[in-house]
Protein backbone atom coordinates (compact mmCIF):
# COMPACT_ATOMS: atom_id res chain seq x y z
CA UNK A 1 0.00 0.00 0.00
CA UNK A 2 1.33 3.16 -1.29
CA UNK A 3 2.45 5.70 2.07
CA UNK A 4 0.13 8.49 2.83
CA UNK A 5 1.76 11.95 1.49
CA UNK A 6 2.63 14.27 4.30
CA UNK A 7 2.18 17.82 4.62
CA UNK A 8 3.20 20.24 7.96
CA UNK A 9 1.91 23.37 8.53
CA UNK A 10 2.88 26.13 10.51
CA UNK A 11 0.43 28.07 12.65
CA UNK A 12 -2.12 25.60 11.00
CA UNK A 13 -5.06 26.17 13.88
CA UNK A 14 -7.26 28.68 12.65
CA UNK A 15 -7.67 31.40 9.68
CA UNK A 16 -5.60 30.61 6.32
CA UNK A 17 -3.68 28.19 8.34
CA UNK A 18 -6.31 26.05 8.99
CA UNK A 19 -8.17 26.03 5.31
CA UNK A 20 -4.63 24.86 4.12
CA UNK A 21 -3.98 22.43 6.33
CA UNK A 22 -7.76 21.43 5.74
CA UNK A 23 -7.06 21.15 2.17
CA UNK A 24 -4.45 18.75 2.41
CA UNK A 25 -6.35 16.25 4.34
CA UNK A 26 -9.08 16.61 2.05
CA UNK A 27 -6.73 15.07 -0.44
CA UNK A 28 -5.73 12.56 1.83
CA UNK A 29 -2.14 14.34 3.30
CA UNK A 30 -1.15 12.88 6.36
CA UNK A 31 -1.30 16.85 8.09
CA UNK A 32 1.02 17.71 11.08
CA UNK A 33 0.30 20.84 12.59
CA UNK A 34 1.99 23.26 15.01
CA UNK A 35 0.52 26.09 16.68
CA UNK A 36 0.75 27.98 20.00
CA UNK A 37 -3.04 27.88 20.75
CA UNK A 38 -4.24 24.87 22.31
CA UNK A 39 -5.79 22.27 20.23
CA UNK A 40 -5.96 18.62 18.57
CA UNK A 41 -2.62 19.56 17.15
CA UNK A 42 1.17 19.92 17.99
CA UNK A 43 0.72 23.24 20.81
CA UNK A 44 4.18 25.24 21.07
CA UNK A 45 6.07 28.58 20.39
CA UNK A 46 7.65 28.51 16.81
CA UNK A 47 9.86 31.24 18.08
CA UNK A 48 11.42 28.39 20.41
CA UNK A 49 14.17 26.76 18.90
CA UNK A 50 13.53 23.43 21.28
CA UNK A 51 9.99 23.29 20.68
CA UNK A 52 11.05 23.24 16.71
CA UNK A 53 13.37 20.72 17.35
CA UNK A 54 11.47 18.53 18.94
CA UNK A 55 8.29 18.89 16.81
CA UNK A 56 10.49 18.01 13.59
CA UNK A 57 11.54 14.95 15.71
CA UNK A 58 7.87 14.30 16.36
CA UNK A 59 7.24 14.89 12.96
CA UNK A 60 9.49 12.51 11.56
CA UNK A 61 9.11 9.59 13.96
CA UNK A 62 5.64 9.37 12.79
CA UNK A 63 5.66 9.70 9.06
CA UNK A 64 9.47 9.52 8.21
CA UNK A 65 9.62 12.08 5.51
CA UNK A 66 8.09 15.36 4.41
CA UNK A 67 6.28 16.44 0.81
CA UNK A 68 5.32 19.63 2.09
CA UNK A 69 6.14 22.36 4.44
CA UNK A 70 3.77 25.07 4.50
CA UNK A 71 5.21 28.44 6.85
CA UNK A 72 2.41 29.85 7.47
CA UNK A 73 2.47 30.98 11.13
CA UNK A 74 1.32 34.86 11.83
CA UNK A 75 4.16 37.35 13.24
CA UNK A 76 3.76 39.92 15.90
CA UNK A 77 2.31 43.44 14.39
CA UNK A 78 3.56 46.72 16.17
CA UNK A 79 4.62 49.60 15.38
CA UNK A 80 8.12 51.51 15.40
CA UNK A 81 6.31 53.42 18.33
CA UNK A 82 5.57 51.12 20.80
CA UNK A 83 7.52 47.67 19.46
CA UNK A 84 9.95 47.03 21.78
CA UNK A 85 13.67 45.22 20.26
CA UNK A 86 12.22 41.68 22.03
CA UNK A 87 8.85 42.14 20.53
CA UNK A 88 10.76 42.74 17.09
CA UNK A 89 13.29 39.89 17.96
CA UNK A 90 10.20 37.53 18.34
CA UNK A 91 8.43 38.72 14.73
CA UNK A 92 11.75 37.86 13.34
CA UNK A 93 12.40 34.67 15.08
CA UNK A 94 8.26 33.21 14.20
CA UNK A 95 8.31 34.64 10.56
CA UNK A 96 11.71 34.13 9.30
CA UNK A 97 14.09 32.25 11.84
CA UNK A 98 11.34 29.29 12.57
CA UNK A 99 10.92 28.81 8.57
CA UNK A 100 14.45 28.48 8.31
CA UNK A 101 15.12 26.54 10.54
CA UNK A 102 12.67 23.95 10.46
CA UNK A 103 13.59 23.67 6.74
CA UNK A 104 16.70 22.89 7.90
CA UNK A 105 15.83 20.06 10.26
CA UNK A 106 13.62 18.62 7.47
CA UNK A 107 15.98 18.71 5.03
CA UNK A 108 17.02 15.32 5.36
CA UNK A 109 13.52 13.92 5.16
CA UNK A 110 12.18 16.09 2.13
CA UNK A 111 10.99 12.87 -0.45
CA UNK A 112 11.39 13.17 -4.16
CA UNK A 113 8.86 16.28 -5.29
CA UNK A 114 9.16 18.10 -2.28
CA UNK A 115 7.69 21.70 -2.06
CA UNK A 116 8.34 24.43 0.53
CA UNK A 117 5.71 27.19 0.26
CA UNK A 118 6.08 30.27 2.53
CA UNK A 119 3.45 32.37 3.41
CA UNK A 120 4.37 36.08 2.87
CA UNK A 121 1.79 39.38 2.63
CA UNK A 122 1.61 41.84 0.28
CA UNK A 123 3.19 43.83 3.11
CA UNK A 124 6.71 42.83 1.88
CA UNK A 125 6.36 45.23 -0.50
CA UNK A 126 3.94 48.02 0.55
CA UNK A 127 2.94 49.25 4.03
CA UNK A 128 0.57 50.44 6.52
CA UNK A 129 2.10 52.64 9.29
CA UNK A 130 2.88 51.20 12.59
CA UNK A 131 3.23 47.79 10.81
CA UNK A 132 7.55 47.37 11.29
CA UNK A 133 7.33 44.08 12.69
CA UNK A 134 4.96 42.22 10.87
CA UNK A 135 6.39 43.75 7.52
CA UNK A 136 9.98 42.94 8.02
CA UNK A 137 9.09 39.57 8.93
CA UNK A 138 6.90 39.28 5.57
CA UNK A 139 9.79 40.83 3.68
CA UNK A 140 12.47 38.52 5.31
CA UNK A 141 10.45 35.34 4.35
CA UNK A 142 10.24 36.43 0.57
CA UNK A 143 13.59 37.17 0.57
CA UNK A 144 14.32 33.71 2.15
CA UNK A 145 12.28 31.99 -0.53
CA UNK A 146 14.08 33.17 -3.48
CA UNK A 147 17.48 32.22 -1.18
CA UNK A 148 16.29 28.33 -0.48
CA UNK A 149 14.96 27.95 -3.74
CA UNK A 150 18.33 28.25 -5.18
CA UNK A 151 20.38 26.11 -2.36
CA UNK A 152 17.65 23.57 -2.35
CA UNK A 153 17.74 23.40 -6.40
CA UNK A 154 17.02 20.04 -7.64
CA UNK A 155 15.56 18.46 -4.27
CA UNK A 156 13.03 20.81 -2.82
CA UNK A 157 10.97 23.38 -5.05
CA UNK A 158 10.50 26.68 -2.80
CA UNK A 159 7.44 29.73 -3.29
CA UNK A 160 5.74 32.25 -1.66
CA UNK A 161 2.22 33.56 -1.61
CA UNK A 162 1.49 37.00 -0.56
CA UNK A 163 -2.35 37.24 0.49
CA UNK A 164 -3.56 40.95 0.58
CA UNK A 165 -6.69 41.69 2.39
CA UNK A 166 -8.16 38.40 3.31
CA UNK A 167 -11.12 37.36 5.76
CA UNK A 168 -10.71 34.51 7.64
CA UNK A 169 -14.70 34.77 8.55
CA UNK A 170 -15.94 34.14 4.73
CA UNK A 171 -17.73 37.54 5.46
CA UNK A 172 -19.02 39.38 2.42
CA UNK A 173 -18.08 43.12 1.36
CA UNK A 174 -20.10 45.00 -0.08
CA UNK A 175 -19.46 49.06 -1.34
CA UNK A 176 -16.07 50.22 -0.88
CA UNK A 177 -14.33 47.90 1.06
CA UNK A 178 -15.32 45.49 -2.26
CA UNK A 179 -15.12 47.84 -5.10
CA UNK A 180 -12.12 49.47 -4.70
CA UNK A 181 -10.37 46.29 -5.47
CA UNK A 182 -10.12 44.95 -9.15
CA UNK A 183 -11.41 41.89 -8.35
CA UNK A 184 -14.36 43.21 -7.02
CA UNK A 185 -14.32 41.50 -3.76
CA UNK A 186 -12.02 40.66 -0.32
CA UNK A 187 -10.12 37.37 -0.34
CA UNK A 188 -11.05 34.27 1.69
CA UNK A 189 -8.14 31.60 2.80
CA UNK A 190 -9.59 29.59 0.02
CA UNK A 191 -8.09 31.59 -2.36
CA UNK A 192 -4.76 31.25 -0.66
CA UNK A 193 -4.93 27.48 0.50
CA UNK A 194 -5.92 26.97 -3.89
CA UNK A 195 -2.63 28.35 -4.96
CA UNK A 196 -0.18 26.41 -2.33
CA UNK A 197 -1.84 23.37 -3.26
CA UNK A 198 -1.21 24.23 -7.07
CA UNK A 199 2.44 25.09 -5.97
CA UNK A 200 2.45 21.75 -4.04
CA UNK A 201 1.51 19.61 -7.13
CA UNK A 202 3.39 18.18 -10.13
CA UNK A 203 1.42 21.28 -12.15
CA UNK A 204 3.73 23.71 -10.67
CA UNK A 205 7.05 21.40 -11.46
CA UNK A 206 8.54 23.79 -13.23
CA UNK A 207 8.33 26.98 -10.84
CA UNK A 208 10.65 27.42 -8.03
CA UNK A 209 12.05 30.60 -6.01
CA UNK A 210 8.87 32.76 -6.94
CA UNK A 211 6.50 34.99 -4.73
CA UNK A 212 2.88 35.04 -6.10
CA UNK A 213 0.65 37.67 -4.82
CA UNK A 214 -2.86 37.35 -4.58
CA UNK A 215 -4.54 40.14 -3.35
CA UNK A 216 -7.44 41.53 -5.69
CA UNK A 217 -4.85 43.62 -7.95
CA UNK A 218 -4.80 45.98 -5.20
CA UNK A 219 -0.80 46.26 -5.41
CA UNK A 220 -1.22 47.11 -8.84
CA UNK A 221 -3.60 49.47 -8.67
CA UNK A 222 -1.75 52.88 -9.16
CA UNK A 223 -3.16 55.62 -6.92
CA UNK A 224 -3.32 59.45 -6.88
CA UNK A 225 -5.08 61.98 -5.01
CA UNK A 226 -8.75 61.93 -7.09
CA UNK A 227 -8.10 58.75 -8.86
CA UNK A 228 -10.30 56.33 -8.12
CA UNK A 229 -12.98 58.20 -5.48
CA UNK A 230 -10.09 58.59 -3.04
CA UNK A 231 -9.23 61.81 -1.78
CA UNK A 232 -6.55 62.90 0.61
CA UNK A 233 -7.18 64.72 3.00
CA UNK A 234 -5.26 67.69 4.59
Amino acid sequence: MEKKKTAVVTGGAHGIGLCIADSFRDLGYEVYVIDIAAGDHYVGDIADQAVLEQFAQYVISKSGGIDCLINNALPLMKGINECTYEEFRYALAVGVSAPFYLTKLFMPYFREGASIVNISSSRDRMSQPQTESYTAAKGGIAALTHALAVSLAGRVRVNSVSPGWIDTDYRVYEGPDAVQQPCGRVGTPRDIADMVLYLCSDKAGFITGENICIDGGMTKLMIYHGDHGWKLDL
